[in-house]
């Protein structure tokens, strides 16, 4: 094979297969994130429905409160409130039902044919038995039972929730329930736009890689073998450098958009959802303003332009570090309310490019996670210029951590961690010292010129 076509098949084939390996990544965490969020929001969906089935069984004991709170136990007052009860409804499947302890049905409004039967054996498709599970509840203080039964409005078996409570003088068990099949709904729309997504970044995918074997072809037509070996010396030491600072920065990006934009704008995804499943079906809860919606929204804005700020600290560049110090403890005050008092005491002549830019990094994430985690009411930084050493501490009053457990331990954060590789790294020392009421944190770098 020619050195040539060598050279295009170890470029192209490289590309595709990581294109293919990113696609079929993208399929399973898909999958993942399809099962995590549809379980998210079936959760938040199921817990306004059993608040709602609470009030609706409140108000059922209110409706009969005047026979029953009012201590009869005869049978004229036990006909009347099942005439109550067989009266009230909700919506177009909505109804109560009342069952002896031993499974004997004594009201069903929508089924009239099952007065007087006993349902104690009766299972649904699932094998549950659902009137067993219903007394159970209430005899518990009340409680929801999920089970299968035909819908009124149309005919179909579809999944309820079911919520009981006991009477006890009357041997009752009192309940209603509400048909969950729009959850099933809800879930299986999210399930079809995460999969639309997926598709489309596939094909993304795909076109990137036929414009990337065609781009690969096309310069490998017009390059010849001298500027092919040139080409790669170059692209060598490049490459070395470009991979080495896009991991850097992609490491401190991913952890910025995975603990602050990421969740928030799930969270507001998850509103908008909330908002149009309830203008979707209407019920007995309005649709209020969204300015809630709106100011994190406003929230999400504010963390992109300071992530955009933090890629490269143009502060830093014009005006040196003590001046970034300070407007980055400003900014934190301004913010959170904190007290922030910022000490530089330093010969600017001597600190090098990659101490300062070092330094500023690390004041940067160790505020974030105090602001975040500490607790705290003050923070004190101070850079000091002493002899041969060039020192950031910072310090703060707040609740304190662990230090070894937060190293040692395997779900620990990345913030701690790059802190300390980024000094050590560039040949500087970190140390951190915390107990409640105190937080410290030390990097320093060794002063090779004299002022």
């Amino acid at each position: 094979m020619k050195p040539k076509a060598k050279l295009l098949l170890l470029a192209v084939a490289p590309l595709l297969l990581a294109i293919v390996l990113i696609g079929g990544l993208l399929g399973v965490e898909t999958q993942h994130l399809e099962r995590q969020q549809s379980q998210v929001l079936e959760d938040a969906l199921l817990t306004a429905k059993r608040e709602e089935l609470r009030n609706y069984v409140a108000l059922a004991l209110t409706s009969i409160d005047n026979l029953y709170g009012a201590g009869r136990d005869d049978e004229a007052a036990k006909e009347q409130a099942k005439a109550i009860l067989s009266s009230m409804n909700f919506g177009n499947d909505g109804y109560f039902y009342v069952y002896d302890r031993e499974g004997l049905c004594l009201v069903h409004p929508r089924q009239p044919d099952l007065i007087g039967q006993n349902l104690w054996d009766r299972r649904d498709a699932d094998g549950t038995y659902m009137i067993r599970e219903l007394i159970a509840r209430a005899h518990e203080g009340g409680g929801f039972t999920r089970y299968l039964w035909p819908k009124p409005s149309n005919g179909r078996v579809e999944r309820k929730l079911g919520y009981s409570v006991e009477l006890p003088r009357w041997g009752w068990m009192l309940g209603t329930g509400i048909y969950i099949d729009d959850v099933d709904a809800a879930a299986a729309r999210l399930r079809g736009n995460l999969l639309a997504s997926v598709r489309q970044t596939l094909l993304g995918l795909a076109a990137v890689a036929v414009l990337a074997a065609l781009a690969v072809f096309a310069g490998g037509l017009v390059l010849n073998i001298s500027e092919q070996r040139q080409a790669d010396r170059k692209l060598k030491a490049l490459a070395h450098r470009v991979v080495s600072s896009q991991e850097e920065e992609r490491a401190r990006v991913s952890r910025e958009l995975h603990d602050h934009i990421c969740q928030l704008l799930v969270s507001i995804k998850y509103r908008f959802e909330l908002i149009g499943h309830r203008l979707a079906h209407p019920g007995d809860e309005p649709v209020t303003a969204i300015d809630t919606e709106l100011g994190a929204l406003s929230q999400a804005i504010g963390e992109v332009r300071r992530i955009s700020h933090d890629l490269r600290p143009a502060l830093l560049d014009d005006l040196g570090l003590p001046a970034a110090l300070e407007h980055i403890g400003n900014e934190l005050a301004q913010r959170s309310g904190l007290k922030v008092q910022v000490s530089p005491h330093l010969n600017e002549e001597r600190l090098s490019e990659l101490q300062a830019v070092s330094l500023f990094r690390v004041a940067q994430e160790a505020l974030r996670n105090a602001e975040r985690h500490a607790q705290a009411s003050r923070i004190d930084i101070r850079l000091d210029d002493a002899g041969d050493r060039l020192a950031l501490r910072i310090t703060d009053d707040g609740r304190g951590f662990d230090v070894q457990h937060v190293e040692l331990s395997k779900d620990r954060g990345i913030g701690l961690t790059n802190m300390r590789e980024r000094v050590e790294r560039n040949g500087g020392t970190f140390h951190m010292e915390s107990r409640p009421g105190h937080t410290s944190l030390t990097a320093s770098f060794p002063l090779t010129g004299a002022a």
